[in-house]
């Protein structure tokens, strides 16, 4: 038997010495990277993980190896200064925005990585918003600051200004780019220096020599922040005004009490890749992050009396967790990524799924490190496990004591904008390829899968044409599955823009009994967003309350397979006012069909429209580039929102339809010789124009 490694050995550990982190940021900006680092430094591996060499620890699948992209959020445990640090490193690609939203669901704080030269991206507000939602604490990390063009008062000037954050600047830079060495802690006023010799990063200087050039924007620094930190705390605030010196050690506090509060954001700088600047990370995960202790309590539902509850986040509460991951995994079956809340949870014993009603056996318990895992026989409070064992669970299922019940909030997710045709290769596989993608499914709740029944093709959907391109090389690879796809296809969704009353009547009859079915409709439009409602507004027992639900079923199936295009029709108030019924033939399938036949005569005198997902393009060009694009972009029918000045290229915004951008890539290297490259996520959905609606229509017609 393999002997435990120190992480298993040195597990339990006080809750106030736990952290949990999740390193995030925009895509190429360094946080795998980041992240080896850390685990290097904490003596977590032995070596350092290289992207471009395949290397990684994190980034273990071959999918994420070749492409140099993380694609699933991976997790692992280390330790700095005894305390214990769970980080989950997240993927910084649109299409993968599942995996940050859950991982974020579930850490006490972030780790937030810009690159010095880009400032704030695109995705970097995704990921803010996403922190902001689920009130994450978090520092900042200005990374590359090696790079051409690397601009750290810029980039904190921008962390500011486009994500509303109040930065507290910790550290000074030693110059940039080239000459970029160290930096300068502004609370100590220690001067870090990392020895050019060696490579690793892990010998560095620690003196208190400023260099002169230095040494007034280094005062002024330290004087901002410490009148930042006073700001947040009274006591120290009048120590402040009245002149009194501010120990380190009462700023440091005061800080991390106004971390975890929100109103201040700790930011740090180095370079990752030249493995300078990193240490001093470690050191702010541990010093300003809250711990579950600092959290206190998780706030749920009880699912019996529908009153909110809460739990100390201790290891003598009640249990709770919530699994915020599904990983099938060939070798153990299905892995359930679990954040326990309160309470212990030992191998071999029971956990009530409260979103199922279903009591499981937890019949093995394993710490993560990426793909690799260590069996444990307990879990405590603040631990980040995987179960192996609960067969019902999916992701934001919440786990706890049948006799004590609390349901947590779940994890909300973007709805699919891109789809395609997928079929196996041979018949014989089809039932094979039905399993596989439930299989992929119960992972990724971004992926969607369903049967078109008037071409009897399968269809699937996700967050981007690399989402589905990753999903199905998994499928060829892990799964053995070899299938044919056709050409990803935008997500269209029908609305109406006016209200309308119709009916529906279903009459047969045949030689025994007959089927009636007879219900009244009214349509109205909802807002954008709003997707569907089904109001029941039967009085006086037209339609027996036994079939309406019958009626609502059949609304549903008609709204799901489209009126006009065959697309999903949504944003939309469905209420069944009236109807009528037969005393013998009146039937669920009766009331069923009547529900359908309503929809369909109802919506054609709604107005019916189509809806487009509309993208949020940012396409970075050399400025002798800028009209030709903007110029390609408007013949798309894309709408410039503006464009700004970045170091050595212009970032043109604008939103256009997803539609128009099929093979984007291709047209803008064209365009820009090369040098161009764009970023794209899901904005909203807008109406498709009339005349573009009109030519659909012909065509299907």
């Amino acid at each position: 038997m393999a002997q435990p490694s120190a992480i298993t050995k040195n597990r339990v550990v006080p809750i106030d010495k736990i952290r949990n982190v999740g390193i995030i940021a925009h895509i190429d900006s360094g946080k795998t990277t980041t992240t080896e680092r850390l685990l290097f430094y904490t003596g977590r591996t032995y070596k350092i993980g290289d992207i471009d060499e395949g290397n990684t620890q994190m980034d273990w699948m071959p999918q994420e190896r070749e492409r140099g992209i993380t694609i699933v959020s991976a997790a692992t445990t280390t330790f700095w200064k005894d305390m214990r640090i769970n980080i989950i490193d997240t993927p910084g690609h649109v299409d993968f925005t599942a995996e940050v939203e859950r991982s974020l669901r579930v850490l006490d704080g972030g780790v937030v990585v810009f690159d010095a030269e880009e400032g704030v991206q695109s995705q970097s507000e995704t990921v803010w918003r996403q922190a902001d939602k689920y009130k994450v604490p978090r520092i900042c990390f200005i990374n590359k600051m090696d790079k051409l063009g690397a601009n750290f008062e810029a980039t904190v000037e921008e962390i500011k200004t486009r994500l509303g954050a109040k930065p507290a600047v910790m550290v000074y830079p030693i110059g940039k780019e080239q000459d970029f060495t160290g930096v300068i802690d502004l609370l100590s006023l220690k001067v870090l220096v990392w020895d050019q010799d060696d490579s690793q990063g892990v010998k560095f200087s620690v003196t208190d020599k400023i260099p002169a050039d230095l040494e007034n924007k280094v005062q002024a620094a330290r004087a901002q922040l410490l009148e930042s930190i006073a700001e947040t705390d009274d006591a120290l605030l009048n120590k402040y005004l009245s002149g009194e010196t501010i120990s380190a050690a009462e700023a440091k506090q005061a800080l991390r009490k106004a971390t975890i509060a929100y109103k201040l954001i700790p930011i740090f700088c180095g370079t990752s890749l030249r493995n300078k600047g990193v240490q001093p990370i470690l050191d702010a995960i541990v010093d300003y992050l809250p711990s579950p202790m600092d959290l206190k309590q998780i706030k749920g539902v009880n699912p019996k009396t529908k009153t909110e509850e809460v739990r100390e986040l201790t290891n003598d509460e009640n249990f709770s967790a919530l699994v915020f991951k599904i990983q099938l995994d060939p070798h153990v079956g299905k892995i359930n990524y679990t954040r326990i809340y309160s309470g212990t949870l030992e191998s071999g014993s029971y956990v009530y799924n409260i979103n199922k009603g279903k009591q499981e056996r937890v019949s093995r318990l394993l710490l993560m490190h990426a793909n690799q895992r260590e069996e444990i026989d307990k879990a405590y409070a603040g631990e980040i496990v995987a179960l192996v064992g609960p067969k019902e669970s999916r992701t934001g299922d919440t786990l706890a004591d049948q006799n004590n019940p609390i349901l947590l909030e779940q994890i909300s997710f973007p709805e699919p904008v891109i789809s395609l045709a997928i079929e196996p290769k041979t018949k014989a596989d089809q039932e094979k390829l039905s399993y596989t993608l439930q299989r992929l499914a119960e992972e990724d709740p971004t992926f969607k899968v369903k049967i078109n029944h008037e071409t009897n093709q399968t269809i699937i959907a996700g967050m981007g044409e690399l989402h589905l391109e990753i999903l199905v090389d998994r499928m060829r690879r892990e799964m053995g599955m070899d299938v044919n796809v056709g050409k990803p296809q935008v997500a269209y969704k029908e609305t109406i823009t006016k209200a309308a009353d119709g009916e529906g009547k279903y009459i047969k009859q045949t030689g025994g009994h007959g089927q009636y079915g007879h219900c009244l409709i009214k349509m109205e439009p909802l807002g954008r967003g709003e997707g569907v409602k089904f109001l029941n507004k039967i009085k006086g027992g037209s339609i027996p309350s036994e079939f309406v639900g019958s009626v609502e079923k059949g609304v549903n199936e008609a709204l799901e397979k489209g009126v006009l295009l065959g697309y999903p029709v949504t944003d939309i108030q469905v209420t069944l006012y009236d109807g009528s019924y037969h005393e013998v033939d009146s039937s669920d399938i009766a009331f069923k069909i009547a529900g359908s036949m309503a929809v369909t005569a109802t919506a054609r005198r709604a107005g019916l429209t189509l809806l487009e997902p509309i993208m949020k393009l940012e396409v970075t060009v050399p400025e002798e580039f800028m009209g030709v694009v903007i110029g390609d972009i408007s013949s798309k029918r894309g709408k410039i929102l503006g464009s700004e000045k970045r170091s050595r290229s212009v970032v043109i915004k604008t939103n256009a339809p997803l539609a128009e951008l099929s093979g984007y890539a291709t047209a803008l290297r064209s365009l820009t010789q090369g040098r161009g490259f764009f970023y794209l996520e899901p904005s909203h959905y807008e109406e498709v124009p009339q005349n573009i609606l009109k030519n659909m229509v012909e065509k299907k017609v």
